[in-house]
């Protein structure tokens, strides 16, 4: 996984968020990034045809983007699910970002035979919570 697929991630989950095209400024938010760097990347989605944009209006996933960014998705998810529920892991969702863009689709298959992910993922995912709905964080003691 790369940047590129951690933007199609937060394309996607601001759009089911917001119900609509992801704008500028809420991608920048959500990626901790500024602007001008949503700007750059989403130019070079658009030109791999992941996403299309439009000027004032937002960005949205075309069929390859949604389908390329459910698939990120499920790998953040299988992460996240194997270090809180296996290595009880409190930064869990700091931890499964920078994995994230390290693990390979093996890697992330091998986790996911531990882990017992529901079939419906990534659709478990709560887009408010910023998590997914059968995962139980660590409490701090």
């Amino acid at each position: 996984m790369n940047t590129a697929d951690q933007y199609l991630r937060a394309i996607y989950l601001v759009q089911l968020r917001d119900q609509g095209s992801a704008a500028t400024g809420k991608l920048a938010d959500a990626l901790g990034v500024s602007p001008a760097s949503v700007n750059e990347m989403v130019g070079k989605l658009e030109a791999d045809g992941l996403v299309e944009h439009e000027k004032y209006q937002g960005t949205t996933l075309t069929g390859e983007g949604k389908q390329r960014a459910r698939e990120v998705l499920q790998t953040y998810c299988i992460l996240e699910r194997f270090l809180v529920n296996v290595l009880d892991v409190e930064a869990y969702r700091e931890e499964a970002t920078t994995l994230e863009s390290v693990i390979d689709e093996t890697v992330a298959e091998r986790l996911d035979t531990i882990i017992d992910r529901p079939a419906e993922c990534p659709e478990c995912f709560d887009v408010e919570a910023g998590r997914c709905t059968y995962l139980e964080p660590p409490t701090a003691d």
